[in-house]
């Protein structure tokens, strides 16, 4: 259960700072009247986030009727939400310092198409997280005991509800937490939670005969790893962390768990790209008073590259036309030695 209340704090958290920066982009920009469409926005992608987990339920409970056929199921939404849940941690972490920018900008193109425009962007905004969040809670709600019961139902709401009240006192300057760190806990936390979603999906591939070696164990730690006691149940529902596991299934845990998280967790080495660029700054003041005054020299600095280029392009043209000119000095020469012979 705190696996799926895990991915109800994260997924909600993330839905509520994108609601929370259009909002309050909306009132310190005077635009009150459009937040009833950014609300409606948020309402429509809820509701179908919500017709979504409904029909994934539904398709996996009356659609499919062998068992191999619902293991496989299984299996597929399995493996779906491990890539949703990679795909969604690593965009979090490289866009997390440009994601208010570009909500920003977003939502500014839409206030001037319209108020449909506004609850769309809204819409798009949230419904992403909607539906991630209901593939990946069933899909962890069934790698545990008791499946997507009334418990796993009321810890992913439970993390939910947590996300709206962190993210409306982040709104409200009532709360000071390092998101970065606080993004960092929880996506570590969350890549563990996907290797077990993903050792899983393995065994439902060999239940479904897919895959095989469903009876070929890896190893048995039922004496040291109780599954009965609070510690095992712990990893188990946590990490799908088992006492006895398929050859396969802990090739699929390891294979995923350790390299993802050493790319998680490795900082992204960004001062080679800013040392690059106070480069071409000294060519360019260094030629700058040459071809101007000390007073705009400044500005020539600060300009691209690009118009540096362009005056250079345009200072060369000039001197073809001063060759023509002496192509026609030399040509009259002749003309001129010619009435000597005459006198």
């Amino acid at each position: 259960m705190f696996a799926t209340y895990l991915i109800g704090l994260r997924e909600g958290l993330e839905a509520t700072l994108v609601v929370s920066i259009l909002v309050a982009f909306l009132v310190k920009s005077q635009r009150r009247d459009r937040l009833p469409q950014v609300w409606a926005g948020v309402g429509l992608a809820v509701a179908l986030s919500v017709v979504f987990g409904s029909l994934i339920q539904y398709t996996s409970t009356s659609l499919l009727r062998t068992s191999e056929s619902r293991e496989f199921f299984e299996a597929v939404t399995s493996v779906a939400a491990v890539v949703f849940v990679t795909w969604m941690i690593f965009w979090m972490r490289r866009a997390a310092r440009s994601i208010a920018g570009e909500l920003r900008g977003k939502l500014t193109e839409a206030l001037a198409v319209g108020s449909l425009a506004v609850a769309g962007m809204a819409f798009l905004a949230v419904v992403r997280e909607g539906l991630e969040t209901a593939l990946i809670f069933y899909a962890a709600a069934e790698s545990v005991a008791g499946g997507t019961g009334a418990g796993s139902l009321l810890a992913l709401i439970g993390g939910i509800v947590t996300a709206v009240v962190i993210g409306f006192g982040l709104y409200r300057s009532a709360l000071k937490i390092n998101l970065s760190r606080f993004f960092t806990w929880t996506g570590a936390l969350l890549i563990l939670v996907a290797a077990g979603i993903l050792k899983y999906g393995v065994h439902d591939f060999q239940e479904a005969g897919v895959l095989p070696g469903l009876n070929n164990q890896a190893f048995d730690i039922s004496a040291t790893l109780d599954p009965n006691a609070w510690y095992g149940a712990l990893l188990a529902g946590m990490f799908n962390i088992t006492a006895a596991p398929t050859v396969l299934e802990l090739i699929a845990w390891v294979a995923y768990a350790v390299p993802v998280l050493v790319l998680f967790l490795r900082k992204p080495a960004r001062p080679a790209a800013t040392s690059a660029r106070p480069g071409p700054a000294p060519a360019e003041s260094g030629a700058a008073p040459a071809t101007s005054d000390p007073t705009p020299a400044p500005a020539t600095s600060g300009t691209a590259p690009a118009e540096s280029a362009a005056s250079t392009a345009a200072s060369a043209e000039p001197a073809q036309p001063a060759a023509e000119p002496a192509a026609p000095v030399e040509r009259p020469q002749p003309a001129a030695a010619a009435p000597s012979p005459r006198a």
